[in-house]
């Protein structure tokens, strides 16, 4: 949304004591948006720091869903629900490099305590979205990342090459084990996705 000349001139003539009270008014209505102030102001945590915290709580969470629920019914929502926290922490962090390898992490700590029954199909298109989704944020970061986050790519490689169904499922989607080097990720892979999708694939 873009604000006009006469809005944000009434804004500036508010006095010190009116803009406190609409700022502390919006806060309480935007839970991430008054972590992100709180993070951004007065949080001795950095960013690096919070990216450490949720390693943790990934692996911890995917282990503990693991072991609560045996089915891929009930495995992937919960599954989601951590990715929802990946989320919310790159809102209030803006931390991009994490947004990649927090993903990558979920992603292998998922195959590694993959349930014991049901049907994995819905649960392995939506690791192969999140794997291209990585794959063109990769692509925007700083190529100094490349070697941090080769190892991420290499462990979910990986677990998705002692998986045959889901390496079989990633090849018909039209995605390439070498593509899982950062160097080696298509420039359009955008694109790409875009045409695979495109096609019906990854449903």
């Amino acid at each position: 949304m873009e604000f006009s000349k006469e809005f944000k001139e009434a804004i500036s003539n508010f006095t010190s004591q009116e803009k406190d009270k609409l700022i502390i008014r919006l806060l309480k209505k935007d839970r991430i948006l008054s972590h992100r102030l709180y993070f951004e102001l007065i949080d001795p945590e950095t960013a690096d720091d919070k990216r450490d915290q949720m390693e943790v709580l990934i692996k911890e969470e995917v282990s503990s869903v693991a072991k609560k629920f045996g089915r891929t019914k009930y495995f992937l929502p919960n599954i989601r629900k951590i990715s929802a926290k990946i989320t919310e922490h790159v809102k209030i962090t803006t931390d991009k490099f994490g947004e990649v390898s927090l993903t990558l992490l979920l992603i292998s700590e998922t195959l590694k305590n993959l349930p014991k029954t049901g049907d994995h199909y819905k649960l392995f298109i939506y690791l192969l979205n999140k794997i291209y989704r990585s794959m063109i944020l990769t692509k925007k970061l700083d190529p100094d990342y490349y070697l941090d986050l080769g190892e991420n790519f290499e462990e979910v490689r990986n677990q998705i090459k002692l998986n045959k169904q889901l390496e079989e499922l990633a090849l018909h989607n039209g995605l390439f084990l070498q593509w899982f080097e950062p160097e080696n990720i298509p420039d359009q892979i955008d694109l790409i996705l875009k045409g695979i999708k495109g096609e019906g694939l990854l449903r």
